[in-house]
């Protein structure tokens, strides 16, 4: 059963993956890439501040930070237990995949960039979503695009992207949900 679900997984990273052409390279090694998405962050907390005052943000920061160490550790955490290779790691795989990434790492269950995309994602869309009804789905849309270029550049598998996104989605309401206590306990008085 499990392997015929990694055999399915292989073969749908396969075809996604080869779906890309060097026209397309740079922009999703630009969307794979940290530091594209500064600009969005900082119009979000610019956003937050707006909607909760510096006092609330300072709190929204602190936890930011602390959710996207835990999502980030529970990954390396899970790679380490699981120690499945990325795909790019698989000396079977690389000639029949496009491999664009800088690098490839050993381990890839479960994805960290696609789990502290959309824990980020669903953590301020939530605390936004009063004020900006549609953002909540537009950062959604954001973190799969980010999941779908791990696939892209070759060092992730749909299974791998598809559990860090669900795994950041969790997090983010739990994070949300302390968030809201927090400001509602010592910030709201």
């Amino acid at each position: 059963m499990i392997e015929h679900l990694l055999e399915y997984d292989t073969q749908l990273f396969l075809f996604l993956n080869n779906l890309g052409s060097p026209t397309w390279d740079n922009f999703w090694l630009a969307v794979t890439h940290e530091i594209t998405f500064v600009p969005l962050y900082a119009i979000l907390l610019f956003l937050l501040y707006r909607k909760f005052g510096i006092k609330a943000l300072l709190v929204i920061m602190v936890l930011t930070a602390l959710m996207i160490a835990f999502t980030d550790q529970m990954a390396n955490a899970f790679k380490r237990f699981f120690e499945r290779p990325r795909p790019c790691g698989e000396a079977a795989l690389i000639d029949h995949m496009r491999f664009i990434a800088v690098r490839c790492g050993k381990y890839g269950f479960f994805s960290g960039h696609s789990s502290n995309s959309m824990t980020a994602a669903v953590f301020v869309g939530l605390l936004l979503r009063p004020y900006y009804k549609n953002l909540l789905l537009i950062l959604v849309l954001w973190s799969a695009m980010v999941g779908y270029s791990r696939i892209y550049v070759g060092v992730h598998y749909p299974i791998d992207v598809i559990f860090g996104l669900i795994f950041g989605a969790i997090s983010g309401v739990v994070f949300y949900k302390f968030a809201q206590y927090l400001i509602g306990r010592f910030v709201a008085n």
